[in-house]
């Protein structure tokens, strides 16, 4: 009898031990439940805030040091420029004067005004000043060089940056140029360099450069 007693005060005194220690299991599965709910909540959330940044895409408006000097706005401008065709849009912009003149000279005004998807390497008047006087006089005087040295700084296509990582192309004047390049340092036949690139006018890009092309033999 004092056996059977003690054997059901031990089972009581377990069980008084065991119950609490279930609760408190059920207790933390809940909770981690509940932390794994949340974890699960707030992975997309963290996801969805540092997507844009990881996924954001490079800027494709003009680049390059000489943009800097570009009107801010007006005919000038790029949103100015971007209204109206190449060879209106480059005469409204003081650092292609030159240039201007010499499409002028050589009438390919309307031609190029017409074109459609074209891109356009336009030498700054700097560029144009590398040319000893004398041969730049010789060339602006002589209108089939001019036409063909000119025609030559025109692609028939309108070309990315990205295009101009490592490409050649067909130009106007029938023979092709070279380009390289990454991010805003591009380079054109290795010699003249995009000193403000990806400009847009109503029916080209136009890529400013700071030498002036000339045709391959």
């Amino acid at each position: 009898m004092n056996a059977f007693r003690f054997r059901r005060a031990a089972i009581a005194v377990t069980a008084a031990a065991v119950l609490p220690l279930a609760l408190t299991a059920c207790g933390g599965g809940e909770s981690s439940s509940d932390a794994a709910d949340k974890a699960s909540s707030s992975a997309p959330a963290e996801e969805k805030s540092s997507a844009p940044a990881g996924g954001a895409a490079p800027a494709d408006g003009p680049f390059g040091p000489a943009c800097a000097s570009v009107p801010k706005d007006g005919a000038g401008s790029f949103d100015g420029m971007a209204q109206d065709p190449v060879a209106t849009a480059a005469s409204n912009n003081p650092a292609l004067s030159t240039l201007v003149t010499a499409v002028k000279k050589a009438g390919l005004v309307d031609t190029l005004n017409n074109a459609q998807n074209i891109t356009v390497f336009a030498p700054t008047n700097d560029a144009f000043a590398k040319i000893p006087k004398a041969d730049l006089d010789k060339v602006l005087a002589d209108k089939e060089m001019l036409t063909s040295i000119l025609t030559y700084h025109v692609v028939g296509e309108k070309l990315s940056p990205m295009q101009l990582e490592t490409g050649t192309y067909d130009t106007l004047q029938k023979s092709s140029l070279t380009t390289k390049g990454s991010g805003e340092n591009y380079t054109v036949n290795d010699t003249s360099k995009v000193v403000c690139g990806n400009v847009p006018t109503a029916n080209a890009t136009v890529y400013i450069v700071d030498t002036v092309l000339m045709p391959k033999a």
